[in-house]
């Protein structure tokens, strides 16, 4: 019977926190070879580094490709890390990961939140 609760409540609960969230903005990106590598010259080992070394190209070092667009939320070094974090905690699909980690690859990213806080982005590869 607790069981039965348990799931009733989460079936019901479910809905309103997925409600809770919501689209806060959008911004294309390119994903070129520069991305793919941190300031220092190492490659990074993760989508989720490379979409932060992204924001960090395009925001602190000028780096922008044909495709890369300004956002309002990754000027912020900190929320940089929010966003490696984001990634990493949702995951991504492997296609996703694969074709961000190859470079060359034009994304759309979602970022979802409440308040102002950042609580989840969506990468999309168009296509």
């Amino acid at each position: 019977m607790k069981r039965l609760l348990l799931a009733l409540t989460l079936v019901l609960v479910a809905p309103l926190a997925a409600q809770a969230q919501q689209l806060m903005g959008s911004y294309n990106a390119f994903i070129g070879q520069q991305d793919l590598f941190n300031s220092n010259g190492g490659r990074l080992s993760s989508a989720a580094q490379v979409l932060r070394q992204d924001r960090a190209n395009y925001h602190r070092f000028g780096i922008s490709q044909y495709g890369d667009d300004w956002d309002p939320y990754f000027g912020d070094i900190n929320n940089r890390g929010r966003l490696e974090q984001l990634v990493n905690n949702g995951g991504l699909p492997p296609y996703v990961a694969n074709a961000i980690m190859g470079g060359n690859v034009h994304i759309v990213v979602n970022v979802y939140g409440q308040n102002g806080w950042m609580q989840y982005v969506e990468i999309i590869v168009p296509g």
